[in-house]
């Protein structure tokens, strides 16, 4: 049975239901993997007194896991054009399984990091995957439906996890949090065999299968990405001639990288040719150019706040730990169910005004917290918040949308695994960069973060902070409506 036959027959065999069986599928193995990636996090304290660790090394169990899942993302364009749907999506949800196992049951600290380091990147494969599948399983009208579906699925991974897994430590141990991917591991791989086509991405698919992967600009993007987070973070607390020498490697790494895609694009398309791992032509399209700004900025605020709103709560305004938890759940529940009217709006209203208004609620809500003082009531400050992650709600299913609406189908699987790999690098860049003005408005208060304590001064540190966040989202709504003009959907049904 040759592969579009399989497909054709999966269609007839589930029906009109089939396409949202297959995004049901990789929305499972998705949530497996970021909760791999969030749940880790509530388990370090208990890790570092298992291992008698101090946080330099501890870092790097989530540090680890980042930087592999950011560089495979690059890959997902090859190994689906070489393998197909079904062997790469199973093959990285096995390694998510193997990771999670070896990590619960290893009682070496390196053996631990390897099987983060496995499970990041079995993580960045699988993430690109389900935009892929949205753009071309899902008719052009449902599209923005499908994609709030998986959003509002993905949203409550990381909400919900670290919770379930501070009661996992507490009643086992740091092991428990390794295992908790399995069932879902489980779960994906079981409805990987029965819905899951085995095909390639398209047409093109018998000259691309036979390309090899180009481990050289692999290797220069590994490297422009290590440099980049070491050197931001060695900006923070190391010698400034060593952070400049790694940004500086990092930038020469990114040029040379650039390079080396560009002369990959032109080169003859013979039998063995190695396919570029980004394809600069997705940059010639207004659209994807613009939307991969708006997503960089958009990782940079994002993941920043995710940084900087606890530290607020905590050190700015004196909340315990458990209190910031309980006072970010209704936002987090918010956020899950703004998601699926979002994306029924996508369907019907331009992409680039809902991006617009998202990003607008996002920089409001930066911009009120500077109204909160030491005596401000917590239902207050609880809707600041809440206002914020309306603002991710709306954004959250239109950007790939409207980045990817228009890319011709042999050009879909680049455009989702490089809007992927940019939003990754931009969260990377944004926890460092919103530590880094923290310490300098702290400073220039007067204020250590270290020590313990709540006055009007801190407090402006932090609101500094939050307005350098807002300027970014507003500077992104600037390239956000860039996006309008998208041309029309790709209107089909099949994945090829």
């Amino acid at each position: 049975m040759t592969q579009s036959t399989a497909l054709e027959a999966l269609q007839i065999q589930y029906g009109p239901r089939y396409r949202w069986l297959l995004l049901l599928t990789v929305m499972i193995g998705t949530v497996a993997s970021i909760m791999s990636s969030t749940i880790i996090n509530v388990a370090v304290p208990d890790m570092s007194r298992y291992f008698v660790l101090g946080q330099d090394r501890m870092q790097w169990v989530s540090s680890g896991f980042m930087v592999a899942m950011t560089i495979s993302m690059l890959t997902t364009p090859w190994l689906l054009s070489r393998f197909g749907y079904r062997k790469t999506y199973s093959g990285a949800i096995w390694l998510l399984f193997v990771g999670g196992i070896a990590g619960g049951l290893s009682s070496n600290f390196d053996l631990v990091l390897v099987a983060r380091v496995a499970e990041g990147l079995a993580s960045g494969v699988v993430q690109p995957i389900p935009a892929i599948i949205i753009l071309r399983a899902f008719a052009a009208d449902e599209q923005g439906r499908a994609s709030g579906f998986f959003g509002m699925g993905v949203v409550l991974a990381p909400a919900i996890g670290p919770s379930i897994g501070g009661l996992l430590v507490d009643w086992f141990s740091w092991r428990a949090t390794f295992f908790m991917v399995v069932p879902f591991c489980i779960a994906s791989l079981y409805m990987a065999r029965r819905f899951i086509p085995v095909a390639h991405l398209g047409q093109e698919s018998s000259s691309e299968s036979k390309a090899n992967l180009d481990w050289f600009g692999l290797l220069l993007a590994t490297t422009a990405t290590l440099c980049l987070l070491n050197g931001l973070v060695t900006l923070q607390n190391g010698p400034i001639t060593k952070s400049a020498v790694l940004l500086c490697v990092s930038l020469v790494s990114l040029l040379s990288f650039v390079n080396w895609q560009h002369r990959l694009s032109h080169v003859h398309r013979g039998l063995h040719q190695q396919a570029p791992l980004m394809n600069l032509a997705l940059f010639g399209h207004r659209q994807f150019a613009m939307g991969s700004i708006v997503s960089f900025i958009y990782g940079t605020a994002l993941f920043g706040s995710t940084y900087l709103l606890p530290v607020y709560l905590q050190m700015g305004l004196g909340m315990s730990a458990s209190y910031v938890g309980t006072l970010m759940m209704p936002a987090g529940l918010v956020l899950a169910i703004t998601i699926p009217i979002v994306g029924r709006l996508a369907d019907k209203r331009p992409t680039h005004i809902l991006v617009s208004i998202g990003l607008t609620m996002l920089a409001l809500g930066f911009g009120l917290m500077v109204t909160v003082g030491l005596q401000t009531a917590v239902w207050i400050i609880a809707l600041w918040v809440i206002v914020g992650r309306i603002g991710l709600g709306f954004i959250l299913p239109s950007l790939n949308l409207g980045s990817m609406r228009g890319l011709s189908k042999n050009l879909i699987a680049q455009g989702s695994s490089v809007i992927s790999f940019v939003r990754m690098v931009g969260g990377a860049f944004g926890v460092s960069l919103s530590a880094l003005v923290l310490e300098w408005r702290l400073e220039a208060h007067g204020q250590l973060l270290s020590h313990p304590n709540t006055n009007p001064d801190r407090l402006t540190a932090f609101n500094e902070s939050f307005l350098m966040l807002a300027g970014l989202c507003a500077l992104a709504i600037v390239a956000a409506w860039q996006l309008r003009g998208t041309s029309r959907p790709i209107k089909t049904r099949e994945v090829d």
